[in-house]
């Protein structure tokens, strides 16, 4: 069992990261509050690695950097992409390409960082991710289930940061198959029995994890309270009954894939596409209520022999699981209310190497957005001829970031405390990427 000392030294860490006045957590409550009314959902296809956007999303054929691929045309006029890539094409329509992407940030840590807060690394403030802040804003307190879930990983790492442990990601390593860590301990007796023995134990949890939590904050009365002023005791249980809920609930089943129809199955790849799987999980996830769900495919820093590694292995890979899970929750009309992103940390140099590969590249490159209201079938911005340089309006992941706060009804105005007690905006000085709405 855990040491209680050394859990809450942990908590006490993480959560003092931030310790606003009540009165501001209290506004900032109310606001998240009226957010969850919205049903609202973030999904993020995050590309660990560095994917190549000439060779994925803006093809430069007949130039000397060209490389291997043809352009097809797809389901949004006008627009083309990589022909490995037949049946996102299909759904293009339901997407639309940021081409205009400039971040200057050529190292895989910094880059990740970078994309996944809107703010470049800081060895003083820890930024939270954005599917923490999407958890926070937008999910219900009543949900049994984590309101940030990373399937395959989370892009190395990042988490809260000044948000605190509540709003941390839920790592599945293994779609498809239970975590782990939520699985009922095997108990002696029948299932009926084990169950009762399990509510026993919950019951008796609460009681202990209840008194020490009003013990520890003993002017506070209301859990609500408690976690507004920081208390590591509350974050400590409101994270603990939650597990120990989803241990015990029905919901739990969530996280299995083999019982969905063959025929869904093999939409998303199959068993062996490891990343189809998380792609049907996560819409699992996002039928159930969860505020963000981040399916890793890592994999592309392709300093050898690129084309062969996207042809046969990368993009048919991406291509199956991104391809179903947009017509999925298209078809069950989530998919106006979930914001897609599909994203790495840069892209790769237009030059091709010596190698067959291409190197780090983050001055002029592409990501891709979807659904919550985003205007699809458009690209926005263009690149000059060989894909080394922005022609139009750069943008930033700043820029990506407001853009997609505001197709969750997140406002840009939301302003939290930093671990250094300076007031953070979310999107920093990102600015909404007009062409995508309206």
């Amino acid at each position: 069992m855990m040491n209680r000392r050394h859990f809450l030294s942990h908590v006490a860490g993480a959560s003092a990261l931030a310790l606003p006045s009540v009165g501001f957590m209290q506004t900032l409550r109310a606001q998240a509050t009226a957010l969850k009314k919205n049903g609202k959902s973030l999904v993020i296809f995050w590309m660990g690695g560095g994917p190549s956007h000439m060779d994925l999303w803006d093809l430069k054929p007949g130039a000397p950097t060209g490389g291997e691929f043809k352009p097809v045309k797809t389901s949004a006029p006008g627009v083309e992409i990589s022909e490995v890539l037949p049946e996102v094409a299909k759904q293009f329509k339901h997407l639309s390409l940021i081409r205009s992407l400039v971040t200057n940030e050529g190292s895989h840590e910094r880059g990740t960082v970078l994309m996944n807060t809107g703010r470049a690394p800081n060895p003083v403030v820890q930024f939270p991710h954005i599917g923490a802040v999407a958890s926070m804003q937008l999910t219900s307190k009543d949900l049994p289930l984590p309101g940030f879930i990373g399937v395959g990983g989370t892009a190395q790492g990042i988490g809260p940061g000044f948000l605190g442990m509540m709003y941390a990601p839920f790592t599945v390593q293994n779609p498809g198959q239970p975590p782990a860590n939520i699985k009922a301990p095997s108990l002696a007796g029948d299932e009926k029995t084990t169950m009762e023995r399990l509510r026993r134990r919950q019951r008796l949890f609460y009681n202990v994890e209840d008194n020490f939590t009003e013990g520890s904050f003993p002017h506070l009365k209301s859990i609500a309270d408690r976690e507004t002023a920081g208390s590591p005791a509350q974050a400590h249980t409101t994270i603990y009954k939650k597990a120990f809920d989803l241990t015990v609930s029905p919901l739990r089943t969530v996280f299995e894939t083999a019982k969905e129809p063959r025929s869904v199955i093999d939409a998303y790849g199959g068993t062996a596409n490891r990343f189809g799987m998380g792609c049907l999980l996560a819409r699992k996830l996002i039928e159930k209520g969860v505020s963000c769900v981040e399916v890793d495919l890592g994999g592309w820093d392709n300093h050898n022999g690129i084309f062969n590694i996207l042809r046969t292995q990368r993009l048919p890979t991406l291509d199956k699981g991104m391809s179903a899970l947009i017509e999925d929750l298209n078809q069950r009309g989530l998919l106006k209310d979930t914001a897609i992103i599909w994203m790495g940390e840069f892209s790769r140099t237009p030059r091709i190497n010596g190698n067959g590969g291409r190197d780090h590249w983050a001055r002029a490159w592409s990501v891709v957005v979807g659904g919550a209201g985003l205007k699809t079938g458009i690209t926005v911005g263009k690149t000059n001829e060989d894909g080394t340089a922005v022609e139009t309006e750069p943008y930033t992941s700043q820029d990506v970031m407001a853009t997609v706060c505001k197709a969750l009804g997140i406002s840009l105005e939301t302003t939290f405390t930093s671990n250094n007690g300076r007031p953070m905006k979310i999107a920093n000085s990102g600015k909404v990427i007009k062409e995508l709405f309206g």
